[in-house]
């Protein structure tokens, strides 16, 4: 039997899963990619590798915790990878790996258009609420 490409193996996949029923289990990662923390991560690692103070500085507001669930999560899930360089005090580095730049680019655009349409989403919030 002929070894499938890469391509391939990702295309028959996309036929085994349906986001749309409650079963599948597609829908447990899309609740985790649609997570403010996934994507702000992820699009700050798209820049480089980063220590994680550097990673934490750039996030405003992600507490010590959430960010390590989060980078946690996101190595399980096989977005990026942890180096830990053993020196005083210990390094650790995030990269995202192949499969997480594929992802990064997709969540660029959705925080560039957050903040390209946010005036005009505070604006239709504001008409809904007089109207209400």
């Amino acid at each position: 039997m002929p070894t499938l490409t890469a391509q391939q193996q990702r295309d028959e996949a996309r036929g085994e899963f349906d986001a749309y029923l409650a079963s599948c289990p597609s829908r447990k990662l899309l609740d985790r990619l649609a997570d403010k923390w996934v994507a702000l991560a992820l699009k700050s690692l798209a820049e480089g590798p980063k220590r994680y103070s550097e990673v934490s500085r750039q996030l405003a507001g992600v507490s010590q915790k959430m960010l390590t669930q989060t980078l946690r999560s996101l190595e399980r899930d096989g977005l990026l990878t942890r180096t830990v360089t053993p020196s005083v005090p210990v390094r650790v580095d995030y990269e995202l790996t192949p499969l997480g730049e594929s992802l990064s680019g997709i969540l660029g655009q959705l925080k560039l258009w957050a903040e390209q349409h946010m005036s005009e989403v505070d604006r239709a919030r504001a008409d809904y609420d007089v109207r209400q």
